[in-house]
């Protein structure tokens, strides 16, 4: 009997594949599936690329802007990849890798019963995008679409959007899933931790995750930190990224560049959270963030923007607040508050624990596991 076979693919390995779809790959393997993964060696180490659970890895040079030569290499590879092996399922992500391997696979879903699945992250056009994206990444979705035989959404605005398609099936799964038990079990001495990363015991600590970049927005919550006028408020940046040196310029120009610390890329971030006291998470666009999950598990109340994604996640008022991306006065009144609320902050708590509970793993690969054995079974 032939052995079923998956493909992954995906722009690149470390930044995309190991942060989110190791557990799919594990899913995969456990119910007797040959993994294969395509997708560009993201480690400064190449050596360091190990990918749990897959059995063959190719490494493609993905580029993630539409129009590079890499692009057209890639295509190539992928669809003699594809040609060479009966997969059962090809299962692809992000904007460049979705169109490459749909486009590459286009044949073979005719000629053989290979399923393409394609998970949209985030759409690049929603409400408040650019006119600019709506023009470019719209129509390529849509055309796309009809080589695509399940479409996956993330969020309720993108599942919404995504009915005018062409696509056979579209589902809403709660995202990629968090593992529950890294952020509720943890055990730290907190003090310890604080001394650690350089800030004192009674300082309040307001926690931002991700890369340091126009999108993650990070400056509007600087310049409410800066109006709040209290030196006791440190703010925590995890993440790497080109707008290092604007956000330390902006922190200085304000006065508060005492009160900001990038703490780079962590491997401890789970031991972060839980010596904070608020996550702030004001981004232009999101698809279903990672790390707004992981900051509700960890108990954190909130300050986020109104946007896609976020919304799916916070109930407004309840598990924090929701606000403007530039409103920076209502970003300093809506921590003045938390701050100066225990009672609020704790229910904040309790209500974000309780809600993030059907994105945890085991609720999103049942779903999966669900959409993934009714393909099989109609073919």
């Amino acid at each position: 009997m032939k052995k079923k076979k998956v493909l992954f693919v995906a722009t690149v390995a470390k930044a995309h594949i190991m942060t989110f779809h190791v557990p799919f790959l594990k899913w995969y393997k456990e119910n007797g599936y040959e993994t294969y993964v395509c997708a560009k060696n993201d480690y400064e180490i190449k050596g360091n690329c190990a990918i749990p659970y897959c059995d063959n890895y190719y490494d493609l040079p993905f580029e993630r802007a539409p129009i590079k030569f890499n692009n057209f290499k890639t295509y190539k590879q992928l669809k003699h990849i594809i040609h060479s092996n009966e997969f059962d399922i090809i299962h692809c992500h992000t904007p460049v890798g979705g169109a490459l391997a749909r486009l590459a696979a286009k044949d073979v879903r005719n000629d053989t019963n290979t399923k393409v699945i394609y998970t949209a992250h985030g759409f690049h056009f929603y409400k408040g995008a650019s006119l600019l994206n709506w023009l470019i990444y719209y129509p390529i979705e849509k055309w796309l679409s009809r080589y695509t035989d399940i479409l996956l959404t993330i969020n309720n605005e993108d599942y919404k959007r995504a009915q005018n398609f062409k696509s056979k099936c579209i589902e809403y799964i709660p995202g990629v899933g968090l593992d529950s038990g890294t952020f509720n079990e943890i055990e730290l001495d907190s003090e310890e931790k604080r001394n650690e990363i350089g800030v004192e015991e009674d300082n309040y600590l307001i926690l931002s995750v991700g890369e340091l970049n126009k999108n993650k927005n990070h400056k509007v919550i600087i310049k409410a930190i800066a109006k709040l006028g209290n030196t006791n408020i440190k703010y925590l940046i995890c993440g790497q990224g080109p707008y290092e040196k604007k956000l330390k310029e902006l922190a200085s120009d304000l006065g508060i560049e005492k009160q900001l610390i990038l703490l780079g890329y962590r491997n401890d971030v789970d031991e972060i959270y839980k010596i904070s006291n608020l996550f702030a998470f004001p981004s232009y666009r999101e698809g279903l963030s990672l790390s707004l999950m992981e900051a509700m598990s960890s108990g954190l109340p909130v300050v986020a923007s109104d946007i896609r994604g976020n919304s799916d996640l916070i109930k407004n008022g309840i598990g924090g607040y929701l606000l403007d991306p530039n409103d920076v006065n209502g970003y300093f009144k809506k921590i003045l508050e938390i701050m100066s609320n225990q009672q609020l902050s704790k229910e904040m708590t309790i209500a974000n624990k309780k809600s993030i509970k059907k994105f945890y793993i085991e609720n999103v690969l049942k779903k999966y596991s669900d959409i993934i054995n009714k393909v099989v079974s109609n073919k």
